[in-house]
């Protein structure tokens, strides 16, 4: 009886060893895998979270100022659609206004 216990109890120990082991071996892979994609990552000239961030900033507040200057393009074209299409005043009508009569004396 006491042999199967020492049996027991040693292959508890060798496979605790053992998963220990291979936990230390997962934890070698996964930063090997980590390193490499990193070289990788910085040899095809990707951007970093941060920097997609600020693009993306930018482009929207670009869009942003692009959309207002449309509008106010739109408005100022209609204005002078407008414009165009109202009477013309005639310059006699605003020197009648201001009391010179075109004649002197």
């Amino acid at each position: 009886m006491q042999t199967d216990n020492r049996l027991f109890d040693d292959l508890a120990r060798v496979a605790s060893g053992a998963l220990s082991t291979l936990a230390g071996l997962r934890e070698e892979i996964e930063m090997r895998i980590k390193e490499r994609f990193e070289r990788f990552a910085g040899e095809v000239n990707l951007v970093t979270r941060e920097e997609f961030d600020a693009v993306k900033a930018m482009a929207a507040k670009a869009r942003e100022e692009q959309e207002e200057l449309a509008a106010r393009v739109a408005a100022l074209e209609k204005r002078l659609a407008d414009l165009e299409k109202a009477p013309k005043r005639t310059v006699r009508r605003s020197r009648e206004k201001s009391g010179r009569s075109g004649a002197a004396g």
